[in-house]
């Protein structure tokens, strides 16, 4: 669900941080082949002793702003936090180069009761043919890449205290992918980062692909699996919505006994438009009362189950999807752009 356009900014400063990965598809990706198979560090939202209560996607941008481009200024991102605080207790980025350094420099500088679950964004930097045999390979998104494994490294390094995990990879396996990554590049850089941070490292992709069997070979190589469920994308009824997200997170449990499964995304939108895929494929109806309803009855399910999940997402960004003003990408804030609270958040106490 989170779109992320491929930035300029420290591309060039990446390529002496990092060596290239090594390119062609040809990677084996046996536990074998690189560093030990994931499963051996547990989340802390996972563990028995310490209950998160409250998860958020975070995507700082306002208006003006965008990934690649205009970023939040240090004092919108402690407005965002203050803001932040008193719903939830723990924050998903989608990537670590742009603003995550101001992000966690900001929560340690404020004293705040505040953990991330750090991004690494990784943009499609190859095209294959039907055999595998690679057709075109974007230098850029390389740089990028890489640059977005560098800062993540260093930032889990530096602030062990609020970083929890990393997530290597968003959406980049399922059939829709818009930015598909080859299993080997992404278990690549999989290794690299879990070789070098001390914290558990996931993926995150859509609940059709983890219910796959071919996605076991990915599940091995990470500490816990995260999963992206969307019943308003899945055509779903308000009422239709928790049950739904139940079902789905089972089935990824089912595949992937042997791994914690996290609900990485999952949200009702505000408002859509009535073109393209979301009205075709959207058949709840949308509203801040939906929402609200959406909002509450999922996080009472995850208390009540001790399922730790992330909703999707805690401000609208006015910089996704299309021109429409009423595009339904813009539209899963818990605020609005403007940050003002949604009637979900309006008298809810803690996280």
């Amino acid at each position: 669900m989170q779109a992320h356009p491929l930035g300029s900014a420290g591309v060039a400063a990446s390529m002496i941080i990092l060596s290239l990965l090594g390119c062609g598809g040809d990677r084996d990706v046996s536990p074998a082949a690189g560093q030990a198979a994931g499963g051996d560090r547990p989340l802390r939202p996972v563990s028995e002793d310490w209950w998160f209560g409250g998860a958020v996607c975070y995507g700082p941008h306002r208006d003006g702003q965008r990934p690649g481009g205009p970023s939040p200024t240090a004092a919108e991102i402690r407005e965002d936090l203050a803001l932040m605080l008193p719903h939830w207790n723990l924050l998903r980025t989608y990537g670590a180069s742009e603003f995550a350094r101001t992000l966690l420099a900001e929560i340690r500088a404020s004293g705040l009761d505040l953990k991330v679950m750090l991004g690494v964004w990784i943009a499609a930097e190859e095209q294959r043919d039907e055999r595998g045999a690679v057709r075109d390979r974007s230098t850029a998104a390389v740089a990028a890449n890489q640059h977005e494994v560098a800062a993540a490294i260093e930032l889990a390094a530096t602030y062990p205290d609020i970083v929890v995990a990393v997530c290597v990879g968003n959406e980049t396996q399922v059939s829709w992918s818009p930015n598909p990554c080859p299993l080997d590049l992404l278990v690549a850089y999989l290794r690299q980062v879990r070789a070098a941070v001390a914290v558990p490292v996931t993926a995150a992709d859509d609940y059709q692909y983890w219910t796959e069997p071919a996605s076991r070979a990915l599940a091995r190589e990470i500490d816990f699996v995260t999963v992206h469920a969307h019943p308003l994308w899945n055509g779903r009824q308000l009422d239709e919505a928790v049950p739904w997200l139940r079902n789905q997170r089972a089935a990824v449990v089912a595949m992937h006994a042997d791994r914690p499964v996290v609900i990485g995304e999952t949200g009702w939108a505000t408002a859509m438009a009535d073109v393209g895929d979301q009205a075709r494929l959207i058949r709840g109806a949308t509203g801040e009362s939906e929402q609200a309803a959406f909002y509450r009855a999922a996080r009472a399910w995850a208390a009540a189950e001790r399922v730790p999940l992330f909703v999707f997402e805690a401000f609208d960004e006015n910089w996704k999807g299309g021109d429409r003003p009423d595009e339904v990408e813009k539209h899963w804030g818990l605020f609005r752009a403007d940050r003002s609270p949604k009637a979900a958040l309006v008298g809810e106490v803690g996280p």
